[in-house]
């Protein structure tokens, strides 16, 4: 016989084990339902390396909650903290509001990600490759007027900012290299027509005018906040 029973009924949701995840919380007031989502959201959110795409958090929340509404009322929550909820690379993520950089290179407290310290040259080849991708190693050295390594590939690689493209329709057909979401994410861009030209890089303080190393953002106060910041 069905079970007929409310709670069997309102209660669809994913199973995990034994348990079943109530994603629409109907037996829940409209006003308390909303604010668990948005609970619910937040968490999520707070507990990713990586921006959270619209496609996850759905998972989490009943299939009529209005995402990008209840963004608004987190953002709107956070007025006033130290951090806030931003859109980068096709998510949300929560980062430490731009004016308090100062104050968290001053604590020298380890971030939640790896801070990351490219050299002129290699921020240079990974704004070119931004920029022109997808372009091959061959392509890149003609447009500086020499050589770029390999090694300086493998560096940005290494990092998580490029990764290997299509291979080029010309002679040997070499791979191009492109960027990736994790770059999108360190720089704090929603997608490539965001990216900034050199002089804003250097007005940014990310590339000096005068050579030396570039301390990109995802190791400093523009990465994931925290609640006891």
């Amino acid at each position: 016989m069905a079970d007929s029973s409310t709670g069997a009924r309102r209660r669809a949701g994913k199973r995990h084990g034994d348990r079943v995840f109530d994603r629409e919380l109907e037996d829940l007031p409209a006003a308390l339902r909303w604010r668990e989502w948005m609970m619910r959201v937040e968490a999520v959110i707070f507990a990713s390396a990586e921006p959270v795409t619209r496609e996850t958090l759905a998972r989490v929340v009943g299939k009529d909650c209005a995402i990008e509404l209840l963004i608004d009322d987190l953002r709107e929550d956070l007025v006033g903290r130290p951090y806030e909820l931003v859109s980068v690379a096709g998510g949300w993520q929560h980062r430490t509001r731009s004016v308090y950089a100062d104050t968290i290179r001053a604590s020298t407290v380890e971030t939640r990600s790896l801070a990351a310290t490219l050299s002129r040259q290699e921020a240079a080849v990974l704004m070119a490759i931004a920029t022109l991708q997808p372009v091959t190693r061959g392509e890149l050295s003609k447009t500086f007027g020499k050589e770029i390594s390999r090694d300086t590939i493998a560096s940005l690689r290494s990092a998580g900012l490029i990764a290997s493209g299509p291979r080029s329709p010309t002679t040997g057909a070499p791979y191009t290299y492109v960027t990736t979401r994790h770059f999108l994410s360190a720089f704090g861009m929603e997608t490539l027509q965001d990216l900034p030209d050199v002089e804003m890089l250097e007005d940014a303080g990310l590339m000096g005018r005068h050579g030396g190393d570039v301390t990109l953002p995802f190791g400093g106060a523009d990465e994931t906040g925290t609640e006891d910041a």
